[in-house]
């Protein structure tokens, strides 16, 4: 077997399991098929019936042994004309049977897909561009979607269509069937090599149409960085690239596209010139009536106009299956983070115990940046973090709320490994305020309540009372409804992490870990998130990861980071009277203050 031979079955092969798996993962689209189909024969049966009563008409009606027959011209069409409206409810019946349960096959691939990019690993996340992901949930899928409801249909019309036209063309004369399928043969024949070549062509277009994406989303989302530092030009010019890359990958693709359409159009030019010639000669042969000749040349069209449209299926199908191929990508990564659900081990209210068990974790290509960490942190314990940028810090806030799991080691809460605790119950007990919490385009009730959904305006309001941020809430325009924008762009960072303290405080966590949540504010509100602080971490475990070590000198143990050891740990006043990593770095940070 040829190279060129195992390549073409290696990709329909590869086509045909990406059919199968999608189909797998939308078995919607599978409900009623076999009645879609009777359908479709139905509706294709339909097409031939004027050609045969053009025939019939012709050589029974007009030109019978008895002359002109005019009751049986009229019974006859008739009979055409409720055949015509029969198959056409069948034609109404097939395409929404076929719409309905592609959409509903897609809005399940769609969801899917979306629910296992939230299941993907934070790395995967960070390191996959985002305007690519949003493509494999949103255009990739709409391009399946547009082949399935318009190319799927046209393909079940017109395979049943060509199969009907032959077997009555074969009725009526095998001599003129085998000249139209001579004629076509050059296109069959290079179906396969039409097939391979878009395929390749248009998983590129998938491809760069996520690039471009990428190109256009992220300037939208940093308009502000962009113009401040006058690079508009360069960003238009990556932009510019990234749309020229896809301009190119689609010019290709619909190069092979337009070739073979014109192909098709060459093929049907000989089909409808050799009908003529040889019907003709068959005519004057006495072997085939004048009525059969005409009906011919009708069902020539019905024939040819499938084929030309099968060019059109075969690039809208290698473009549906270049974006399923995509979005079963997405299915396929695996999450690394597996919930047990129902079999996970549900944490006691209260305080939580904090163990680090030799932990050891790196991120994908790169160094340790926690190396046999040991550590326990006592339930109720107010525990700061530090270190210089770099030494490893923030990881252990990613790892005790499970945004990652160790390589190596165990991380427990309440003596069990986090791995075995339920999802649910993680959430509910262990909460993450960031150092930028993120805001979503809503009300500023809206967001607050993501820290527990059935909150009331009433419960709301009692929070920020405890927190001390009754008055910043009144102080605003419309109070709990005011919009918060994109990102929580209307407030200023402050605010947003006010936002986020809510949140947390809603909550209602039994683990409370702080990363940074002071380090970009100015002195007067860092004092009133201080006080927030304060009240939100009583009576609770908390870890903070702190640059800023006001609130290490506050916290009852602090632990220092260094190269992704614990090198000390102790109460402040122990460690700044040390020589070692916290001296320095408070004697730097008392320094810079001292500079204001």
């Amino acid at each position: 077997m040829s190279t060129t031979s195992r390549m073409g079955s290696g990709e329909d092969l590869r086509a045909l399991d990406t059919i199968r798996r999608g189909v797998r993962h939308s078995p919607e689209l599978k409900e009623g098929f076999v009645g879609t189909l009777l359908l479709a024969l139905v509706a294709a049966l339909g097409q031939v019936v004027v050609p045969v009563a053009v025939q019939q008409t012709v050589d029974r009606g007009v030109r019978g042994p008895d002359g002109p027959d005019l009751s049986f011209t009229v019974v006859l069409s008739l009979a055409a004309a409720l055949a015509i409206v029969v198959t056409s409810g069948a034609s109404y019946l097939m395409t929404s049977r076929l719409f309905r349960s592609s959409e509903r096959g897609l809005a399940t691939l769609r969801i899917k897909a979306f629910r296992h990019v939230h299941d993907l690993p934070l790395l995967t996340q960070s390191t996959e561009r985002r305007g690519a992901l949003v493509s494999r949930v949103t255009s990739d899928v709409d391009q399946v979607s547009q082949f399935l409801v318009f190319g799927g249909l046209l393909f079940v019309v017109s395979v049943g269509q060509i199969l009907v036209a032959t077997a009555v063309m074969a009725w009526y004369s095998w001599q003129l069937t085998l000249v139209v399928w001579v004629c076509f043969a050059p296109l069959f024949a290079s179906l396969r090599y039409f097939q391979r070549r878009l395929s390749a062509a248009y998983t590129v277009v998938r491809q760069q149409v996520a690039v471009m994406l990428s190109a256009i989303a992220e300037p939208v989302v940093g308009a502000a960085v962009v113009r401040l530092y006058a690079v508009e030009r360069r960003t238009q010019a990556r932009i510019d690239r990234a749309v020229a890359a896809n301009q190119a990958a689609s010019t290709r693709a619909q190069g092979f596209t337009a070739f073979s359409f014109s192909l098709g159009g060459v093929s049907a030019g000989l089909a409808n010139a050799g009908v003529i010639i040889v019907g003709v000669w068959l005519g004057f042969a006495g072997e085939i009536t004048a009525g059969k000749v005409l009906a011919f040349a009708y069902l020539v069209t019905l024939f040819v106009g499938p084929v030309q449209m099968g060019t059109q299926i075969l690039t809208d199908a290698q473009n549906a299956i270049a974006g399923w191929r995509r979005v079963i990508g997405i299915l396929d990564t695996p999450a690394d983070l597996v919930d047990p659900g129902p079999d996970g081990v549900v944490l006691p209210r209260g305080p939580i115990d904090v163990e680090f068990d030799r932990v050891t974790f790196a991120y994908p290509g790169g160094p340790p940046v926690l190396r046999e960490v040991t550590l326990e942190v006592a339930a109720g314990t107010r525990l700061a973090i530090v270190g210089e940028t770099g030494s490893g810090k923030s990881t252990f806030a990613k790892l005790l709320t499970r945004l990652m799991d160790p390589a190596e080691g165990v991380v427990r809460l309440d003596g069990v490994d986090v791995r075995e605790v339920s999802g649910d119950s993680l959430r509910r007990g262990v909460v993450l305020v960031p150092q930028e919490g993120f805001l979503f385009d809503d009300t500023l009730a809206a967001n607050v309540r993501y820290g527990r959904l059935d909150a009331t305006d009433a419960d709301i309001w009692t929070s920020a009372e405890q927190l001390g941020l009754a008055d910043w809430l009144s102080s605003l325009p419309r109070g709990l409804a005011t919009r918060v924008g994109q990102r929580g762009e209307s407030l200023s960072a402050g605010e947003r992490q006010l936002v986020a303290l809510l949140r947390a405080h809603l909550a209602d966590p039994d683990l409370l870990v702080l990363d940074e949540a002071t380090s970009a504010v100015d002195p007067a509100l860092e004092m009133r998130i201080g006080r927030a602080l304060e009240q939100l971490m009583r009576g609770r475990t908390s870890v903070t990861i702190a640059h800023r070590l006001s609130t290490a000198e506050n916290a009852d143990e602090v632990v220092v980071v260094d190269r992704g050891r614990i090198v000390q740990r102790g109460p402040h006043a122990v460690l700044v009277a040390e020589e070692g990593v916290y001296a320095g770095l408070h004697a730097s940070w008392v320094a810079q203050q001292g500079t204001r």
